[in-house]
């Protein structure tokens, strides 16, 4: 991707499907570049987390943001291609 910011928001969508489109960006990701996940799933600290430990990725970045459609709180995860 180089230089391209890449930004999936899926807030209002459930486990698993910020997962799997985190996934799928990450195909299209090269080592050092960065993706950053809107995810208000309450799973998904506990998912981005295994997600990067189990492919090696660095999880750069975990912090509150605003609410997205479903009104519970959202999180924004900056995760960096090792």
């Amino acid at each position: 991707m180089a230089d391209e910011r890449v930004v999936l928001d899926c807030r209002g969508q459930l486990c698993p499907l910020p997962i799997i489109e985190l996934g799928k960006a990450f195909l299209r990701t090269l080592p050092g570049d960065e993706l950053t996940l809107l995810a208000d799933d309450p799973g998904a600290a506990a998912d981005v987390a295994a997600w990067c430990r189990l492919r090696g990725q660095l999880l750069v970045e975990q912090s509150p943001t605003a609410a997205g459609p479903s009104g519970r709180p959202a999180t924004v995860y900056r995760i960096r291609h090792s």
